[in-house]
């Protein structure tokens, strides 16, 4: 089973690229198959959620070439088939774009209900009525979304929560159907903007993305493009909160600054230096940095998805810090094993109490997720002594080349498969 070793205590210091955002990517791919033509997708991140999807579409009939690590053609014009198989879709939340794809393109679609990180109960729901207004006849049957409509008709959809997997699922869905679909309350994140240029740039009339409403005037088919995918905000956000817990001196590059509003302003109000230029976010950690309170909210309010490394930054600040995660009921499981490196948090409810220490201590400590995963490797960067994170399954998911960037960065961490190199890396490193 693999593990990340850390010695704790080195000051992250120099530059890290920030590769393609995964969530956005997730959809694009699913969306790459609506068309019969050639679609040429870049910056895409290597990391095993993304290439689960390839390899399902893959499955389907499509043709996936693999340019280089971070591009990808694919063709779609060979699919022979709208059940995708159980076996690698049930490993990834994102399966579930393949319904609004080929909803949107075939008029059917059998798709397994989908898999994930356990945070929280993440119905899909308002995915299903977006599909069913749309025209479309959609059943559960035998752990299954079953999805067949004769043609789909542009209808008028509000959505009853904020979701961002059912704003792209139905906007792909829309973006085939007869008439304009005006779609309120929906998602703004950046990879939902992403998703609707993406589908625009085959020829889709989708306005709004990025608003509260979202218009999609249906057209008939759709064509071949070439398409960048954004940096991804998460990875960004959790470089930028590595710095700050280890009191570093990094600049992040590749990202768009606008994207991490939410993030930079909460770490200048804990006292950390934060300089925007075009494309790169410098964050300089500092001695003595100062509690504050975040609420996670749908975007532009500040991510659930950085809510457990910006903790970990809290754990190590001066004062009481409160955190109110409002998205996913199950997220502050690593609470615990933070607690085995000396954190003092308490938890009630959906609020967790931060009185922050002057030091962490390296302890074994289990990622339940993938960013809790990175929250603890981010723990155990700051941590006396040494920290073995497991699971890391779980970070692999969404976190390129994880350890490679963090020690280019000066951290000591490695990745090893058993006791023997644990204590290998223990003897290289004294």
């Amino acid at each position: 089973m693999e593990q990340y070793v850390i010695k704790g205590g080195n000051p992250l210091v120099g530059d890290v690229t920030i590769s393609g955002a995964k969530n956005a990517a997730l959809g694009i791919l699913a969306a790459s198959i609506m068309t019969d033509d050639d679609v040429l997708i870049d910056n895409l991140p290597d990391v095993r959620d993304i290439n689960v999807l390839l390899e399902a579409i893959e499955e389907i009939g499509a043709r996936v070439e693999r340019i280089d690590r971070h591009t990808v053609r694919i063709n779609g014009s060979n699919i022979k088939e709208v059940a995708v198989d159980d076996e690698y879709i049930r490993r990834i939340r994102a399966s579930y774009y393949f319904i609004g794809a080929l909803l949107g393109k075939y008029k059917s679609a059998q798709v397994p209900l989908p898999g994930g990180c356990n945070i929280g109960s993440r119905p899909i729901d308002q995915h299903l009525k977006g599909f069913r207004a749309l025209g479309a006849e959609v059943n559960i049957e035998r752990g299954a979304v079953i999805a067949h409509a004769i043609d789909l008709v542009a209808a008028h959809i509000y959505l009853d929560v904020v979701s961002v997997g059912a704003t792209i699922n139905i906007m792909m869905a829309a973006a085939l159907a007869e008439g304009q679909t005006i779609l309120e309350n929906a998602a703004k994140e950046p990879h939902v903007v992403d998703v609707a240029n993406f589908l625009n740039s085959m020829g889709a009339n989708i306005k709004g993305a990025g608003t509260d409403t979202i218009r999609i005037r249906g057209v008939n088919r759709l064509h071949g493009t070439e398409y960048s995918i954004i940096p991804d905000q998460i990875e960004a956000g959790t470089f930028m909160c590595a710095a700050a817990v280890t009191r570093g001196d990094v600049m992040v590059k590749n990202v768009i600054p606008k994207h991490l509003e939410a993030i930079t302003a909460k770490l200048m109000e804990m006292g950390c230096e934060v300089i925007e230029f075009d494309d790169e976010v410098r964050v300089v950690g500092k001695p003595t940095q100062r509690h504050t309170d975040i609420k996670t909210l749908p975007y532009p309010g500040f991510p659930t998805d950085m809510q457990p490394q910006m903790s970990v930054a809290l754990a190590l600040a001066k004062g009481t810090s409160m955190v109110t995660e409002s998205i996913f009921e199950n997220r502050f499981k690593y609470v615990d094993e933070l607690a085995r490196m000396g954190t003092n948090i308490k938890v009630e409810g959906n609020v967790a109490v931060i009185d922050g220490v002057t030091q962490l201590t390296g302890a074994q400590v289990n990622a339940p997720d993938l960013r809790a995963g990175a929250a603890l490797v981010i723990a155990g960067l700051a941590a006396d002594g040494y920290t073995v994170v497991d699971e890391i399954g779980y970070i692999q998911r969404g976190y390129e080349c994880f350890e490679e960037k963090l020690q280019g960065l000066g951290a000591m961490i490695e990745k090893v498969d058993n006791d023997r190199e644990v204590q290998k890396f223990k003897m290289k490193v004294g």
